[in-house]
């Protein structure tokens, strides 16, 4: 097992270039070696291995501990994506809006995290700064935790310490199947979801030494991202990693994403083996993770529709979803941020309302609720689902948009307003400042995000 996690790392053990001017920070795993940006201010530790490659025997399996290593980890290089299809049709929207300059390497090995800390913070755990951890969207099938839009040096600015995280996706993290549910004692499925459960147990037992605050985690995230979210607060197993939760686009009560009866995943996951003449676990596991991805693919094209992989409720991880969980006053009692593109995936806004709603009903603690209205530069697409991604990382010059002014203004209120959330869970800050104010019956208030001509 040493020799396959030596293989499958992402950091690279390269003890002969460690520069002593680069923070280096001890995980219960080894010691890992940043790379100081944004005018060495920053440091970036990229590709942290959160768990053990999740490969051969342990494909379909809960993520396992990584195994220890001795020397120091230079963490210059983000980790590979997870396996997925590539981002190849150059008329396709999102790949023209966040994809243009082509994918990253796609890998089942694919368990790392990033952390962007103020070097003035990193191994230093009594900076206890206020943690966020971003989880991506892609329909549970695409996407990795460093896409273009993603940065944390706009936050660490901030003093709030970003990790972003990569998951297992598509087949490799949703797969429900017959023998699999009875290779689980009936479980199935939600491999990837146990993924992001680890990644924040990870945080919570390490990221003190980043100079973050265990007791002060945020985790927020944006389409299948949110309805991640949605899991993570639901959830038994992450109960006490969580302080706030910000659902970006996820749709509030009624709109579990992507989320049906277990036994249509399973159909699913038989008839995508069946086409693979796979009819042991064995020969499931023996396929390489391409043939696997090929798989999928087959079955588009000739089943004319997508097979269903995505979270399932029901199991240990996600007794109820998210839901009927909410309904029973069983997710996390935290402060909430939720909100909701103009040019969305479809009009949010009731759903978003009614989770408000019901929370005020259960919990003392408030519900913010935000429309992002701002109609961006550069072609009629509007504020498009994913749209807000730009503004609230302060990544707008990574785009190809020709944004304004006033767009860097909205981007920096915006930035404010998420990185406030994740210190205090108000997004207005600490200092008597209520303009934003929580969502109630009596005071249905929508936060607009829009540039101020």
């Amino acid at each position: 097992m040493l020799a396959l996690a030596a293989a499958f790392s992402s950091c690279s053990n390269k003890p002969a270039e460690v520069k002593v001017e680069n923070p280096i920070v001890t995980t219960n795993n080894g010691k890992v070696q940043g790379v100081l940006v944004d005018n060495n201010q920053t440091v970036v530790f990229r590709g942290i291995p959160y768990a053990a490659p999740p490969v051969g025997d342990l494909r379909w399996k809960k993520p396992q501990p990584m195994t220890n290593w001795d020397t120091i980890r230079v963490c210059d290089t983000f980790g590979p994506a997870s396996m997925q299809e590539p981002h190849s049709d150059p008329n396709s929207f999102y790949t023209k809006e966040f994809y243009w300059e082509g994918d990253p390497e796609f890998s089942e090995n694919s368990l790392y995290l990033n952390v962007w800390t103020p070097v003035k913070a990193a191994a230093h755990p009594e900076k206890k700064l206020p943690v966020a951890v971003w989880i991506h969207g892609g329909a549970y099938v695409s996407g990795w935790g460093h896409e273009v839009t993603m940065d944390g040096e706009a936050w660490a600015q901030r003093d709030v310490i970003l990790v972003t995280i990569n998951y297992r996706l598509g087949v490799f993290g949703f797969l429900c199947h017959p023998l699999l549910a009875e290779e689980g004692n009936g479980e199935c499925g939600n491999y990837g979801t146990w993924d992001q459960a680890a990644a924040l147990q990870w945080v919570k037992n390490n990221i003190a030494n980043f100079g973050g605050d265990p007791s002060n985690i945020m985790v927020f995230g944006q389409s299948a991202g949110a309805g991640s979210v949605k899991n993570m607060v639901a959830s038994p197993v992450t109960r006490g990693l969580l302080s706030k939760a910000i659902i970006q686009s996820g749709g509030g009560l009624g709109r579990d994403m992507r989320r049906g009866p277990k036994q249509n995943n399973m159909d699913f996951g038989k008839e995508l083996m069946d086409m693979a003449g796979c009819t042991t676990l064995a020969q499931m596991r023996a396929l390489s993770a391409q043939e696997l991805q090929n798989v999928v693919g087959r079955y588009i094209k000739e089943k004319k529709r997508y097979p269903v992989l995505s979270p399932v409720s029901g199991d240990q991880l996600l007794p109820k979803g998210f839901d009927q969980a909410t309904l029973d006053g069983e997710i996390a009692d935290i402060p909430y941020m939720i909100g909701w593109n103009k040019n969305d995936m479809g009009d949010m806004g009731e759903s978003i309302a009614l989770f408000a709603e019901t929370r005020e009903k259960q919990s003392k603690q408030p519900t913010y609720v935000y429309h992002f209205t701002r109609q961006l530069p550069g072609d009629d697409s509007g504020a498009f689902h994913s749209a807000e991604l730009w503004y609230m990382f302060g990544t707008l010059d990574n785009s190809w948009r020709p944004f304004t002014e006033a767009d860097h203004v909205l981007s920096n209120e915006m930035v404010d307003a998420w990185t406030n959330f994740a210190k205090y869970g108000n997004p207005n800050g600490n200092a008597g400042n209520d303009a934003w104010k929580p969502f109630t019956v009596e005071n249905k208030e929508v936060h607009e995000f829009d540039i101020k001509e």
